[in-house]
């Protein structure tokens, strides 16, 4: 986390209404005061941010009966991610509990001024900017910062994953694809596929080898244990479409 510059950055209002949230009744600015307020922009559609829900997901579940509120903005960067209700279904399938605002139209987005997927911030029981992060990692330094504006003891989380640990080094992926033709060569840890099926479900041919699109999302195409080079040939079935085609990085082998 990046400890904010000035203490003097309020809060923004979330927007009125109540039809865009889910798990949650609307928040208003008046009702957050006195807890300390955790925001993430997310797109489900995203895998950047789907490796840091299971960080949320704890952090709601060891911090909200200290004061703790969890709020991820959904705002889609993908056509797939633009549809409210595969929206709802995601975070229901990705057993999402603590609150979430579908953010469709960025309303919130140009009003935090928000740089990418994930933007996670941290405001004070006051309301007040303490701690902003861009992307994945930091998680300990986070966590700490909860536990700081909480007054509460802290032991971090263990890392869900290798690549989440201190000191681990990648490499830079190839770009993403977001637009045909999505097969070819890329170097990269993984490989993802922006999918939305019919609503009967489909299937996409990756390498020869079929791979069920049974809901809209992202889906893992191919993944290696360490950066790679390595080719893609990516079918899509009847009514499947491929909204982009999108890699991470790969861990660096160890030269021991």
């Amino acid at each position: 986390m990046t400890r904010a510059p000035v203490d003097t950055i309020a809060l923004p209002p979330f927007p009125p209404g109540d039809a865009r949230w889910i798990n949650s009744e609307p928040l208003t600015i008046e009702a957050l005061r006195g807890r300390v307020v955790l925001v993430e922009f997310w797109d489900f559609c995203r895998v950047n941010s789907l490796r840091t829900l299971p960080y949320l997901r704890a952090w709601h579940e060891r911090y909200a009966a200290a004061g703790l509120i969890v709020v991820s903005v959904h705002t889609p960067g993908f056509r797939a991610s633009a549809n409210d209700e595969a929206a709802r279904a995601a975070v229901a399938r990705l057993s999402i509990e603590h609150a979430v605002l579908l953010d469709t139209d960025y309303a919130l987005w140009h009003e935090y001024e928000n740089a990418g997927w994930p933007g996670r911030y941290l405001w004070t029981a006051a309301g007040l900017l303490f701690d902003y992060h861009y992307g994945e990692g930091d998680y300990a330094a986070c966590e700490g910062a909860i536990c700081e504006l909480l007054g509460v003891d802290c032991e971090p989380l263990e890392p869900f994953t290798p690549a989440d640990s201190p000191g681990a080094r990648f490499a830079a992926p190839t770009p993403d694809r977001i637009e045909p033709p999505f097969s070819g060569p890329y170097e990269a840890g993984a490989a993802w596929g922006v999918l939305e099926p019919p609503a009967a479900g489909g299937s996409v041919s990756v390498n020869g080898t079929a791979l069920a699109v049974e809901h809209t999302g992202v889906h893992l195409l191919a993944e290696h244990a360490v950066h790679t080079r390595a080719e893609l040939e990516l079918e899509l079935g009847p009514g499947v479409r491929c909204d982009a085609v999108c890699f991470t990085a790969g861990l660096v082998a160890s030269s021991a």
